[in-house]
């Protein structure tokens, strides 16, 4: 397997960048702009693309239903121009920039030049993750809840891994885990707890939280517990790359010593990892 070449510095980006779940065909396609002259043309051959991914997503599902303890050593092609693409579209639209100052509408101008060229550098090994943005939301309580705001190609190029190793991890969380899972919301949870207490006989129930869930795991038994059903070293590379990206506060790079930055795209998938694995069940 060709790792590639890796840059893992750390970047304090100009105002230009260095340039999960269930999906449908539409979702990939929507937004294209073909020119006149070769519309049916390159249209057919987007739609051929994304059936491709899409073909490929699924057999990575069928093989993680199929064994639970395989380990996927060739993922990253997976990570195709039309996976980025989907993954484009999947981002919101009006969200604040990051450190890189670029917004959603100004990627999208020459879309296709763009994803063909970030997709050549996640492949050589030479994509650079910038550091996350500091932003604070206040909370119920009057305190502040700190966020991470990441680049747009970093958003881009997580959403696009996030939906890859989804394939996986769909196949190995238990049933009762609800939270930032595809398909399932906060509705969905209290369905089943209201059917349990119905059915079952109950007799207490525990209403937990769990304290800086996002910002308080360890690093190295994220990668660890990643590494149980991850094998392709290019995809553990971009996670540790995520992972170790830092965040930028008043123009001042500190690093993330442990957790991962509440806002970003891989940060509750890998946050449903490390409780898969290292909470007790």
């Amino acid at each position: 397997m060709n790792a590639g070449r890796e840059s893992d510095g750390r970047v304090v980006p100009a105002k230009c960048p260095n340039k999960g779940g269930s999906i449908s065909p539409a979702e990939g396609m929507e937004g294209r702009r073909p020119t006149k002259e070769n519309t049916g043309q390159l249209a057919a051959s987007q739609m051929q693309s994304w059936g491709n991914a899409l073909a490929g997503l699924r057999r990575v599902r069928e093989a993680a239903k199929r064994d639970k303890r395989v380990r996927f050593t060739a993922l990253l092609h997976h990570v195709s121009v039309a996976l980025l693409s989907n993954s484009f579209y999947a981002l919101k639209r009006g969200a604040a920039p990051g450190v890189d100052g670029l917004t959603w509408q100004e990627y999208e101008t020459d879309l296709d030049k763009r994803l063909e060229e970030l997709h050549s550098r996640v492949h050589r090994g030479t994509y650079r993750a910038l550091p996350s943005k500091r932003a604070y939301i206040l909370k119920q309580d009057g305190r502040q809840r700190p966020l991470g705001i990441a680049a747009l190609e970093d958003k881009i190029v997580q959403h696009a891994v996030g939906t890859v190793l989804n394939q996986i991890y769909e196949e190995d969380f238990l049933g009762f885990s609800y939270g930032f899972r595809p398909g399932r919301n906060t509705h969905d949870a209290l369905d089943a707890l209201s059917v349990a207490i119905m059915r079952k006989k109950v007799n207490w129930v525990l209403d937990a939280d769990i304290r800086d869930c996002f910002g308080s795991f360890s690093h190295e038994w994220m990668e660890k517990f990643i590494q149980h059903r991850i094998g392709d070293r290019r995809i553990l590379r971009l996670i540790k790359k995520w992972l170790r990206a830092g965040v930028l506060e008043d123009g001042e790079w500190s690093e993330t010593e442990k957790g991962t930055p509440q806002g970003s795209e891989i940060s509750p998938l890998l946050c449903n990892v490390y409780l898969h694995y290292g909470a007790p069940g």
